[in-house]
């Protein structure tokens, strides 16, 4: 979906190797490498500003935005791999290694989404897809609960996984990935 939104998404999340003339990159990941490679804030706020401008734009388009239940459905699927392409590998915040409030980031947008897609799907037949769905959707947040801190960051850094727990994170979203990608054909009959 955030194609539909032009350059929104590269403006606002893109990360050094997304770009092609690194003179022109701009967003969140920008700034992070500025503050953790160099900590300082200092020649970041003309990028902050246009971060601010592009987010608040994104935020505008959001609330006029008309999705079939098909595509919230896909979206849901699309946040999770996110997770499992990138947040998992620690590729995402890999200057600040915050990897972790991203990954609840959209393990929450993702199950937000199919909340929303859970009366269609019991209309349809499939509450007991729904029920697993679900289910995994609970794994997937006890094991990432496991690295919450009492600190600004919310979780401990993503350096402090150890291979194991990058295996469970992984096991648990194919788990989840495999009954939620089935979704968006079930609620298109709805």
């Amino acid at each position: 979906m955030a194609e539909s939104f032009g350059d929104l998404d590269p403006d606002i999340d893109a990360r050094i190797n997304d770009v092609t003339n690194v003179a022109q990159w701009t967003g969140f990941h920008r700034i992070e490498r500025t503050l953790w490679e160099q900590n300082t804030t200092r020649g970041t706020a003309s990028y902050a500003t246009k971060l601010m401008d592009d987010v608040n734009t994104l935020a505008r388009k959001v609330q006029a935005i008309q999705l079939q239940p098909a595509q919230l459905a896909n979206g849901a699927v699309e946040l999770m791999n996110e997770v499992a392409n990138s947040k998992i590998t620690g590729e995402e915040d890999r200057y600040s290694h915050t990897d972790l409030s991203d990954f609840q980031g959209n393990l929450s947008g993702s199950e937000k989404a199919f909340n929303l897609l859970v009366p269609a799907l019991r209309q349809t037949g499939n509450a007991a897809l729904a029920a697993t769905i679900s289910a995994r959707f609970a794994a997937v947040q006890k094991s990432l609960d496991r690295y919450k801190r009492d600190t600004s960051l919310g979780y401990a850094p993503y350096t402090q996984l150890t291979l194991a727990d990058r295996k469970t994170f992984a096991a648990e979203v194919d788990a989840l990935d495999e009954p939620l990608s089935t979704v968006a054909a079930k609620v298109s009959s709805a």
